[in-house]
């Protein structure tokens, strides 16, 4: 993560560097509270491992768990993991770029593939969540989960998440590119 400490007192540069650093503890924090998940969907799998092959019995609810769990890591952890660079890329050329060329690339990108996607992604999903919402949509196993519709509420959720965490992007692009060659701009946690 870039350090945005305004080389000025430019009255935009301090308004980018607030909302850089709220967005980024957003996504912050709701990826380290949904981490926890990860513990979870592990102890669940063993016990649903256990009952199956040691019990010979099986749980369409603890199996479905499993899956809402993961669907819930995923989707609320999706801005945490774009701020921490955590996405998969092919960074052949990028080690090699200078700062402010990888501000271009990581611009570029932004503008071009992950808002419109992000835009896109919560657009499409709308009408798909209202429509589970007015059946208050549950599993369709027996004795599967109620509340599908809640974890298919999570779809526009993460597209905002996805999408507010571009612009915390975006803005440290913009910062570095404006960014005097002599100030140096570090990476930190």
């Amino acid at each position: 993560m870039l350090s945005l400490e305004p080389s000025g007192n430019h009255p935009n540069q301090k308004l980018m560097s607030r909302l850089i650093r709220l967005i980024d503890q957003i996504n912050e924090f709701i990826g380290s509270s949904v981490a926890w998940l990860t513990l979870f969907m592990m102890i669940i799998t063993c016990i649903v491992v256990v009952i199956r092959y040691a019990l010979n019995l099986g749980s369409i609810a603890l199996q479905e768990s499993v899956m809402y769990l993961h669907g819930t890591l995923f989707m609320l952890g999706i801005g945490y993991t774009l701020k921490n660079q955590g996405h998969v890329r092919v960074d052949v050329l990028y080690t090699r770029f200078s700062v402010k060329h990888k501000a271009l690339v990581d611009l570029f990108g932004t503008v071009v593939f992950l808002m419109p996607l992000s835009i896109f992604l919560f657009l499409a999903s709308l009408d798909y969540v209202a429509f589970s919402w007015s059946l208050r949509e549950g599993s369709a196993q027996p004795g599967g989960l109620p509340g599908v519709f809640l974890l298919k509420t999570l779809l526009p959720l993460m597209a905002g998440l996805l999408f507010l965490q571009g612009l915390s992007e975006l803005a440290k692009s913009i910062v570095a590119l404006r960014s005097d060659p002599g100030t140096a701009i570090e990476e930190s946690q």
